[in-house]
């Protein structure tokens, strides 16, 4: 069973981040997730988006398609959006052997999705652009490493 809980359309602005998270929060609350999966929501769709408006877009006008689903006992966040087509799913890991004191800054972004999804799709939009998918179960799933 799939059941539509919101669908938005923000401008792609760092400032309106926190609508986006506060659509999140309201979305997971409405499902009835637990307090560790609306943070992992949170912080994943906060990271997509930002890479969208940082990475995507590069400063020029455009917008985030944010659509929340529940599919059984999942919590599923599509970000949809017309800047150039990029698979952030070929991002390698990030070499966790060297101290975040010697690391550049920023490129953990896809690894945090990762951490806070159970997974984590990308799709080329018809006419440009692109469709990310990040599914988090309300009762988490453990990963194998």
């Amino acid at each position: 069973m799939v059941e539509v809980r919101r669908r938005v359309t923000i401008p792609a602005e760092l400032d309106r981040l926190a609508e986006i998270r506060a659509v999140v929060r309201d979305v997971a609350h409405g499902c009835e997730a637990p307090a560790d999966c609306i943070d992992d929501l949170v912080q994943a769709v906060d990271e997509a988006a930002t890479n969208i408006i940082v990475h995507g877009y590069r400063g020029a006008q455009g917008t985030i398609e944010l659509t929340a689903e529940l599919v059984s006992d999942d919590i599923v966040f599509t970000l949809a959006d017309t800047a150039p087509s990029y698979d952030p799913t070929t991002v390698p890991p990030p070499d966790l052997t060297v101290p975040p004191a010697q690391r550049r800054p920023g490129g953990m972004g896809v690894h945090l999705m990762r951490l806070a999804t159970d997974s984590l799709v990308h799709r080329p939009r018809p006419g440009g652009g692109n469709i990310l998918t990040l599914t988090r179960a309300r009762a988490r799933r453990f990963k194998e490493v």
